[in-house]
């Protein structure tokens, strides 16, 4: 009745960090692992080299645990050939993240079946509709377009913006006669490099002023409750001291932490949480991510 992992990924560009702190505690205990480096799922489990060996060496009532269902199937096709071969070696399959925490998806039982066989047609679109934007992305390159929502401001408009903000008009100001928010001619502004201070200002700034930083503020934003575990868990000690600190907010079946601290500390906070925004992630932990990092900016 032993503990078996399971790891996959995509491509050489990803890594399996998420994976692997899904199953930090069956890791720390020493339960074998079995890896698929760049093997796509489009490739049946029970053909792939890692879970082939996985299921050699497997004891009758040895439990499969991975991070999430996507690491093993994501096809109808790969479960329906799955499910038999676990059922018949008497494996148990366990993932160890999100709703299906908990569940034997190698059950003989027809609530099972019906439930895994949704979940895997969830997962194959998922993975259609990724190849899908993949390739309208290249087509689009190719042909010279560029995809996503246009820009606010023209090439000639952002110029003009620029220009005057040299003059002296304030970015408020300049939001209201192009209609769009500050935040975006700050971006334009950014990008020029406009907002930075000139070398011969910089050489007249007082050393004693200097040496007074402008105080950092200190600022109530709601964390997302997927970064807050994870922050929990592989956060450093100042962090989880401020975590530790944060009311619980209830929102559905979800949950955010309130936390009043520094602006510093939740961008050291984003940045900690920086595996949530990568292609290892699934799509609310990157979605938690843009989330939080839209609210500390919009803070700025």
């Amino acid at each position: 009745m032993a503990d078996r992992l399971y790891l996959r990924h995509s491509t050489d560009r990803q890594t399996d960090a998420r994976q692997r702190h899904a199953l930090a505690p069956l890791l720390a205990a020493g339960a074998p692992i079995y890896e698929d480096p760049a093997t796509s799922t489009r490739q049946l489990s029970l053909d792939r080299a890692g879970f082939t060996g996985l299921l050699n060496e497997a004891a009758v009532d040895d439990t499969i645990r991975i991070a999430d269902a996507a690491r093993l199937f994501r096809s109808v096709a790969d479960i329906l050939a799955l499910r038999p071969v676990l059922i018949r070696r008497g494996l148990h399959l366990r993932v160890e993240s999100g709703l299906l925490s908990g569940i034997d998806l190698a059950s003989d039982d027809p609530g099972t079946k019906m439930m895994v066989n949704a979940l895997a047609s969830v997962l194959e679109f998922q993975r259609d509709m990724i190849s899908e934007n993949t390739r309208e992305g290249v087509a689009a390159e190719a042909s010279g377009k560029t995809l996503g929502r246009p820009t606010a401001l023209d090439p000639d408009q952002a110029a003009k913006v620029v220009e005057a903000f040299g003059e002296g008009t304030a970015v408020k100001a300049l939001a209201r006669q192009h209609q769009v928010d500050p935040k975006t001619i700050r971006r334009v502004l950014d990008a020029a490099g406009a907002r930075e201070l000139p070398e011969q200002l910089d050489a007249l700034t007082d050393p004693a002023t200097e040496q007074q930083p402008e105080p950092d503020p200190v600022i109530t934003l709601d964390l997302p409750g997927l970064l807050a575990d994870h922050l929990l868990a592989g956060g450093d000690e100042t962090v989880r001291t401020a975590l530790a600190s944060g009311r619980t907010i209830r929102r559905g079946q979800g949950h955010s932490l309130r936390i009043t601290a520094p602006l510093e500390l939740h961008r050291t906070a984003l940045q900690q949480a920086a595996a949530l925004a990568t292609d290892t992630a699934n799509s609310a932990e990157r979605k938690a991510h843009r989330v939080y990092a839209t609210r500390i900016t919009a803070a700025t």
